[in-house]
């Protein structure tokens, strides 16, 4: 996977949520709101400060994520 650049992570901002470029503006409301049936137009014309690259970013962070597995370990 390539380097998603556009995706950050900071304590001082929204807590460590994952967000776009710094800004208070977090990965969740992004994906929200095209989940929510938005387009990525609309989004784009709600939140002029956010580009269709962060979208994008933000789709294939979420999507990464939920490939993630949680693995048990045996206890001995």
């Amino acid at each position: 996977m390539r380097q998603l650049d556009r995706i950050t992570q900071q304590p001082e901002v929204m807590g460590g949520k994952a967000c776009i470029r710094g800004m208070r503006v977090t990965v969740g409301m992004l994906v929200g709101q095209i989940g929510a049936g938005h387009t990525v137009d609309e989004v784009l014309a709600a939140y002029p400060y956010i580009e269709r690259a962060d979208i994008m970013q933000a789709l294939q962070y979420v999507a990464w994520r939920s490939e993630e597995r949680e693995i048990t370990l045996a206890s001995a």
